[in-house]
């Protein structure tokens, strides 16, 4: 199904609730009027492409309802079956509405468009602070894909170990204390990387995983003896 295919499913669509329908008015593919209402505008796209949101971005300047529309079912649209809820995600935050158009000449208003006003989650709002305000110094670049980064936590994990790579075995005060970090405790006892060893209660040495690791982390340690 070619973008002239879907040109008919969706003017038969928008007649049945009353609208005048035209193609190709201006840059627009489809321009839909009602009485006194502004335009409705629909760009059309085989498949959702980044052609086709720029393209309906840019139909906000003549109205303020703009709508995609592209083919779905097998062998079109991937990204639809695959990322549906970041892709009305995505379209209510532009201001965009969705038109789907099945093999069959079927036309879903999957989305409306409408002013988007974001909620602030403040729950993640104060996670991003508080891992900002924590991590000491910048140790890791941004838009790199590794997966093992030198967070807070991981900063305070590896001064938890650097305390335990010269004696074998120290308390729990201890190492809070000398590392710094209030939260040794919790750290030593969930043990996320596997760096710890309980010898007893209250007492940990650091794992053979640990000793490996902390030759890996050796310039995180640096850097953080520095800052320290």
């Amino acid at each position: 199904m070619a973008e002239v295919d879907l040109y008919g499913p969706i003017k038969q669509f928008l007649e049945s609730q009353g609208y005048a329908v035209k193609g190709e008015i201006g840059a627009c593919d489809i321009v839909a009027v009602r009485g006194d209402e502004g335009p409705v505008v629909v760009e059309l796209k085989e498949r959702l492409n980044l052609a086709l949101l720029l393209q309906a971005v840019d139909r906000l300047r003549v109205s303020d309802a703009v709508y995609v529309a592209f083919r779905i079912g097998k062998g079109h649209s991937a990204s639809w079956r695959s990322r549906r809820k970041q892709v009305t995600s995505l379209l209510r935050r532009l201001g965009l509405g969705l038109l789907t158009v099945s093999a069959s000449g079927s036309v879903v208003a999957v989305l409306d468009p409408a002013p988007y006003r974001p909620r602030l989650d403040t729950g993640r709002r104060t996670r991003l602070l508080r891992e900002f305000a924590e991590r000491v110094g910048d140790p890791e670049t941004g838009g790199s894909t590794s997966r093992q980064r030198l967070t807070a936590y991981r900063q305070d994990a590896v001064r938890c170990a650097r305390e335990l790579t010269n004696e074998r075995v120290l308390k729990v005060s201890v190492i809070r204390e000398r590392a710094e970090v209030s939260r040794a405790g919790p750290i030593l006892r969930d043990n996320h990387y596997g760096w710890f060893e309980r010898v007893k209660t209250g007492h940990y040495e650091l794992s053979p995983s640990g000793r490996r690791d902390m030759i890996r982390w050796s310039d995180a340690l640096e850097s953080l003896e520095r800052k320290s």
